[in-house]
C-alpha cells in the first residue's frame, strides 16, 4: 500500500481536518486572542491529525505489506491467515476474520476434492489389478490357437495390456505414494526387458531393436518403472515407422557432477520441428499422431513424469523424415536421487 492510496482513501477526512483547522482559526480570530493563538492552535490541531493519519497508515502498511508478500510466495493461498499475524486496527481485523472463514473453506473443499480423487485412483488401480486376470487367461487360451488370425488376437491382446499398465503407471504417477524405489540396476537387462515385453509389436511393425548398451552398465533407476519408460519409446518409434531402434549409453561429464545417458535412436518418420516442443504434454498427439488416428498423446507424457519422480533427466531431438532420438539422462550423484525419492 502506498502513502498516495492511502491518502486518497482518507481524503474525506483529511478534508475536514483542514475544514476544522480553518473553523478553530476563525473562532479564535473573533474572538479576539491574538494573532500567535489564532496561528498556533489550528496548527497543532492538524499536527495532531497528521501524527494519527501517519500511525494509521504505518500500522495498515504493515499488514498489507506482509499479506502481498505471502499471498505472492504461496502456492496455496488459502493458508495466507495462518501467516498473517490479525492486526490491532478494526479493517485489518475484519479482513482477517474474512480471509480465516475463506480459507477454512477453501482447505475442506481441497480436501473432499483430495479424497475423492484418492478413492477413485484406489479404484482404478483395483480394477486394473481385477482386469488382468481374464487378460492372462485370455493369453492362455490364445497360446494354444495357430494361424494368421490367432497372431492378430494375440497382438491385440498385448495392446489390451499395454493400455492396461499405462493406466496403472498413469495412476501411480499421480499418487503421493511412493511406488519405487531406486537401487542400480542393469540398464543393458532393462532395455532387453522392455523390447522383449513389446517383441510382438515390433515384429508386426516390422522394427528392428539394436541394443549397444554394455551388459555392465549400471545406472540408478526402479528398474520396473525403466522398463516401462524405455517400452514406451520403443513402441512410439515402432508405431511410427522406425525400421531400426539403436540403444547406446555413454558417460557425460565426471564425478558427482556426471551422468550416463541412454540415447534410443529410430529411424521413423520424425517429429515437425513445430510439434517437438510440445511433445512431453499431456495428451498432445501432433501432426504425427492425428494422421495414426489412435494415438492418445499420454506415452510420452508419462515418460517425463515417471523420469521426473525418479530424478532422471529425459529430452528429445527429432528431424522430420530422418527419425527420432530420446535421451534419458541418469546422474551419478547418489545423493540427488535419494533427495527425490
Amino acid at each position: 500500500m502506498s502513502l498516495s492510496a492511502y491518502l486518497r482513501d482518507n481524503l474525506a477526512a483529511i478534508g475536514v481536518g483542514v475544514l476544522c483547522c480553518l473553523g478553530v482559526a476563525g473562532m479564535l480570530a473573533v474572538l479576539g486572542v491574538g494573532t500567535d493563538a489564532t496561528v498556533l492552535v489550528p496548527c497543532f490541531v492538524a499536527l495532531c491529525g497528521a501524527v494519527v493519519l501517519g500511525i494509521g497508515y504505518v500500522r495498515r502498511r504493515r499488514f498489507y505489506t506482509e499479506l502481498a508478500r505471502i499471498v505472492e510466495d504461496l502456492d496455496s493461498t488459502y493458508f495466507a491467515s495462518e501467516l498473517v499475524e490479525d492486526p490491532g486496527f478494526l479493517e485489518g481485523h475484519l479482513a482477517h476474520e474474512a480471509l480465516e472463514a475463506v480459507g477454512k473453506a477453501a482447505a475442506d473443499d481441497v480436501a473432499f476434492h483430495r479424497r475423492q480423487a484418492e478413492s477413485y485412483r484406489d479404484y482404478i488401480e483395483l480394477w486394473i489389478h481385477e482386469v488382468k486376470t481374464p487378460i492372462a487367461a485370455a493369453h492362455l487360451m490364445a497360446a494354444n490357437l495357430h494361424g494368421p488370425e490367432a497372431e492378430k488376437l494375440k497382438g491385440e491382446l498385448d495392446r489390451i495390456e499395454s493400455h492396461v499398465e499405462q493406466a496403472l503407471f498413469y495412476a501411480r504417477s499421480t499418487s503421493l505414494v511412493q511406488d519405487y524405489s531406486l537401487r542400480s540396476v542393469g540398464l543393458a537387462a532393462c532395455v532387453r526387458e522392455a523390447c522383449k515385453k513389446n517383441a510382438r509389436y515390433l515384429i508386426e511393425r516390422g522394427s528392428v531393436p539394436a541394443v549397444e548398451v554394455a551388459d555392465d552398465e549400471t545406472v540408478f533407476a526402479d528398474a520396473k518403472w525403466l522398463a516401462f519408460v524405455i517400452g514406451q519409446i520403443v513402441v512410439n518409434a515402432a508405431k511410427y515407422g522406425a525400421r531400426t531402434i539403436r540403444f547406446s549409453a555413454r558417460v557425460e561429464g565426471r564425478g558427482a557432477d556426471g551422468r550416463t545417458v541412454l540415447e534410443i535412436a529410430d529411424d521413423g518418420c520424425g517429429i515437425p520441428a513445430a510439434d517437438v516442443p510440445r511433445v512431453f504434454d499431456r495428451g498432445f498427439t501432433g501432426e504425427n499422431g492425428r494422421a495414426q488416428g489412435s494415438s492418445t498423446g499420454m506415452g510420452l507424457y508419462l515418460v517425463a513424469q515417471l523420469c521426473e519422480k525418479m530424478g532422471l533427466g529425459v529430452g528429445l531431438a527429432s528431424e522430420e523424415g530422418a527419425g527420432t532420438r530420446v535421451m534419458i539422462a541418469f546422474p551419478h550423484d547418489r545423493r540427488a536421487l535419494d533427495l527425490r525419492s
